[in-house]
């Protein structure tokens, strides 16, 4: 008898686990929402693509971030992409795909590098080891700039053309949410999410008070040719 009543016991502990193993999947969902940009009067937003959004993890939820190998192309004059998320220690590759030779940096100072010019075809790479924002830039090409964001989260997307995102797979809980844009104040706020997550968020920045301003050259001094005539 006693055999059998550990048996059943057994069984129970087991049925136990499932419940709890099925309620932590159920406890998992999408934070979902949309970002606008106020502009000047006459002016139109053609860069909500840019928006970036994470999520910090509490305490918790904290475990070791996988890090990735991404790729921001030197195409046309241009970064490609614009901006790009990644968790600390990644590395981003930058292929020349122009035919003339780029040179990029960073004065950012959780982290800076500088390339040296290379030319067509070639490749280089940083590697982003502290979270912030890190703006990038070419030293042959004034006009080119690009933006980095290393995040200590996996829960992080880049808005859609149209401002939606999506995050998945982010655990019941209380987060502060971020919402970054190079030409705007970046927000911040408490969201809770609910099993099954948490939808329909909308979050409107102000770009009104924008304004470009030339960066230096790596060295500190203004471009020799700061309007970008080639």
């Amino acid at each position: 008898m006693s055999t059998q009543l550990s048996a059943a016991s057994v069984a129970a502990v087991g049925l136990l686990a499932v419940i709890v193993a099925s309620n932590d999947v159920r406890g998992q969902g999408p934070v979902s929402g949309q970002v606008s940009i106020v502009e000047r009067p006459g002016e139109v937003t053609e860069d909500l693509g840019n928006a970036v959004i994470y999520l910090d993890v509490p305490p918790a939820f904290r475990t070791k971030l996988a890090t990735s190998t991404e790729r921001i192309a030197l195409q046309s004059r241009q970064f490609s992409p614009r901006v790009r998320m990644v968790t600390p220690g990644s590395t981003i590759e930058f292929p020349n795909q122009d035919p003339f030779s780029h040179n990029v940096f960073s004065k950012s100072v959780q982290g800076p590098f500088d390339t040296d010019v290379f030319g067509r075809g070639k490749t280089k790479s940083a590697v982003f080891k502290q979270p912030g924002v890190y703006s990038l830039y070419c030293n042959v090409h004034p006009r080119m700039t690009a933006f980095v964001i290393a995040v200590n989260t996996p829960y992080y997307a880049q808005a859609g053309t149209d401002g939606r995102f999506s995050i998945g797979n982010v655990p019941a809980g209380t987060y502060v949410i971020h919402v970054w844009h190079d030409r705007a104040i970046e927000q911040t706020g408490t969201i809770i999410v609910n099993n099954g997550g948490v939808g329909g968020m909308k979050y409107q920045l102000d770009a009104r008070g924008y304004k470009y301003v030339q960066h230096k050259n790596k060295v500190g001094k203004d471009y020799a040719n700061a309007g970008d005539i080639y």
